[in-house]
């Protein structure tokens, strides 16, 4: 019977704790072969780095050795020791192994290094076993977590909005239906449209895009909350910042105004860049060697120092005398594209930046008027390479200037009146924001695609896991 328990070999690195029987148990990376020694470096997911074991070829089967190959999963107890060799400090000198799995030589897709990140989002079931991808999601994992912990500690608390909702946040239309009828079948009413009285939730449904507005039910009820959770987008966009299926963190604040909004976007951004800074220094590491040189550096100089905020008008005048040649036109009311975004970033502040008071035409109904009638309190947090990172404002908390906006823009009143009682009914000043979960992994880990960041990328004829 095992009297010694599997440790991880994240913790056996760190340990000083040597010449004693440890269990370890993981997926063979390389293995070299002498005529009486081998040497296999051993991963079990926990660590960037690997632990190497030493086999004294004459104590083992030889055939069971042979199957011993990249990608072979095996248990190893051995003994712990001070490592003879240069780039580990310690190493498992093997006394029994146990094969758990093999992995063909001929036919296991990882054998070689050097794979592009092209052919592993092909193999997408198999990639989180290379260094990139476990680096990645480590990295996806701990910043999850920050989030939690950052707004556990300040007071939030989770709201989980739902995913199937009748509400269109954006208005963009580009939504995931949710539907019991037979496709191609569905009945039809008098007026010869389908009938979703008879659907199961009798009425059209889709996958939601934003938690945001269930998300200010729960503000105006509980003063600070967050939600964490999947969104969906139908848009056919194959571009290396779109997903169809991705992750939002969407912080709502009863008494909060624009500039608390702006505060506490700043401050959670710092925290969790500052979080991975300090807890997934071996993961950065690799990726700054092998994709990023300048990662460290970017990220030590967005918590460096404030960000900077203008407003949109500001920012305009400052593109229209920058001399710079943009693809994409600039001018006061057209909205401002990547390319803008970067320049304002990483040329003329170098640094971070937040954008506020948006023309209303170019934002969302929900965003509170400025007393100009013109522009809205909006804000969006520039970061460099990504552009804008964070999507938020004010709402509008007076229900007659609400519901003209909604007027305006052709926003069906009847479908919102569940969101409308909140100003009908104690209504106060508040705002939120919206994070990209995805966007942020990017920026922290130094990555260029989107697809890259998430475990299963979902995108226009791409969902085969």
């Amino acid at each position: 019977m095992e009297t010694t328990k599997r440790e991880k070999i994240v913790k056996l690195l760190a340990s000083t704790d040597v010449e004693r029987e440890v269990v370890v148990k993981g997926w063979v990376r390389t293995k070299r072969s002498g005529k009486s020694v081998s040497f296999i470096a051993l991963n079990d997911g926990s660590t960037i780095n690997n632990i190497q074991v030493v086999i004294e070829s004459d104590n083992f089967d030889e055939e069971m050795l042979k199957n011993i190959t990249t990608g072979a999963c095996v248990k190893v107890v051995g003994k712990l020791v001070q490592s003879q060799g240069a780039g580990q400090g310690v190493e498992v000198q093997a006394t029994a192994i146990e094969l758990y799995g093999t992995a063909d030589a001929e036919t296991y897709p990882l054998q070689k290094k050097g794979h592009t990140l092209e052919f592993l989002r092909e193999i997408a079931h198999l990639r989180p076993r290379t260094n990139t991808f476990g680096a990645v999601f480590r990295v996806r994992h701990a910043m999850a977590y920050a989030i939690h912990k950052f707004f556990n500690d300040r007071g939030f608390y989770y709201w989980h909005s739902p995913i199937v909702t009748a509400s269109d946040c954006e208005g963009a239309g580009a939504m995931f239906q949710v539907t019991t009828l037979p496709v191609g079948g569905a009945p039809l009413n008098e007026e010869g449209a389908v009938d979703y009285s008879q659907d199961f939730f009798g009425r059209p449904t889709n996958l939601t895009v934003s938690g945001q507005l269930e998300g200010e039910l729960g503000a105006m009820a509980l003063g600070e909350i967050y939600t964490f959770g999947p969104t969906f987008r139908a848009e056919n966009s194959n571009t290396p910042r779109h997903l169809a299926e991705f992750w939002m963190i969407e912080p709502e604040m009863a008494f909060y105004e624009i500039a608390d909004n702006m505060d506490l976007a700043e401050d959670m951004l710092k925290y969790l860049i500052t979080y991975a800074l300090e807890n997934c220094a071996d993961d950065l590491a690799f990726l700054e060697k092998m994709y990023d040189k300048e990662l460290t550096s970017r990220l030590k100089g967005v918590v460096a120092g404030n960000f900077e905020r203008l407003t949109y008008t500001e920012a305009v005048e400052i593109l229209e005398k920058s001399g710079q040649k943009f693809e994409f036109p600039v001018g006061w009311g057209n909205d401002l594209q990547s390319e803008h975004e970067r320049y304002l970033v990483e040329q003329h502040f170098g640094r971070p930046v937040i954008l506020t008071d948006y023309p209303k035409e170019i934002k969302s109904f929900y965003m509170k008027l400025n007393e100009d009638g013109k522009t809205v309190r909006g804000m969006d947090v520039l970061f460099p390479k990504i552009g804008e990172i964070i999507g938020g404002s004010e709402r509008e908390s007076d229900l007659d200037k609400l519901l003209a906006r909604m007027d305006e823009i052709g926003v069906p009143q009847r479908e919102m009146q569940w969101y409308l009682d909140t100003r009908r009914f104690g209504t106060a000043p508040h705002s939120g924001f919206g994070l990209g979960f995805e966007r942020l992994i990017l920026f922290v880990t130094g990555m260029t695609n989107i697809r890259d960041v998430i475990p299963f990328p979902r995108t226009p004829g791409s969902a085969n896991f």
